[in-house]
């Protein structure tokens, strides 16, 4: 007699909030529960090379701003390594670097920001060089898998045109959706990079 196999339902899908913040972020929900908090400054006073704040918003189909999303980034030095045994360049590492950081937008405005250096032009996994950038990955309420994207640099036009990853985006209008918009003012470099979930603006997301 064949073996009857027992069918299960599937379980229900859960998205990434409404408790993300408690869980990964619990500061900025007004918990104190982790003796130490990860958070979005990834310099001291001995890192390396120009300081830069990268200033993020995430928009919904709408355009309306999510006020709940949780943003990580990691990236290169300014060297160009990673602070990652797995980087075997000839570069320098920086131990006063750590390459990593963790923010969420603000409840009220909207707005992420993460203090950092400009990264270095890093080899790819197929030995070509990319242009620097730096690696998000944003979680909210309504998304169930965190979505992968890259922040390239409005002034590295040359690096940006010749970029392995940047290349392999057919339409240029899409490529533009990754480009961090720099401005300068009189205390600090900032690269604006507005994140759109959905719509005709939808940032490139990376399948990794």
């Amino acid at each position: 007699m064949p073996r009857q196999i027992k069918m299960l339902a599937e379980t229900a899908s859960q998205t990434a909030g409404p408790y993300v913040h408690i869980g990964l972020a619990p500061q900025q929900a007004g918990f104190d529960i982790f003796e130490k908090n990860f958070d979005n400054v990834l310099v001291s006073p001995q890192s390396k090379g120009e300081r830069i704040r990268v200033e993020c918003r995430v928009f919904d189909g709408l355009r309306t701003p999510v006020r709940d999303a949780l943003i990580e980034i990691w990236q290169a030095n300014a060297a160009g390594r990673y602070a990652h045994p797995g980087d075997k360049q000839d570069k320098a590492a920086d131990p006063h670097f750590h390459g990593w950081g963790r923010g969420c937008t603000d409840f009220d405005t909207g707005l992420c920001t993460f203090d950092t250096v400009k990264p270095g032009a890093v080899v790819g996994r197929n030995g070509r060089l990319m242009a620097p950038h730096i690696n998000l990955w944003i979680v909210a309420r309504g998304i169930n898998i965190g979505l992968n994207t890259r922040m390239y640099f409005s002034d590295e036009e040359e690096a940006n045109a010749n970029d392995p990853v940047l290349n392999g985006i057919e339409w240029e209008v899409r490529r533009k959706t990754l480009i961090g918009q720099r401005e300068a003012s009189a205390s600090q470099v900032v690269y604006r990079f507005d994140i759109y979930l959905q719509g005709p603006e939808e940032t490139v997301f990376f399948d990794i």
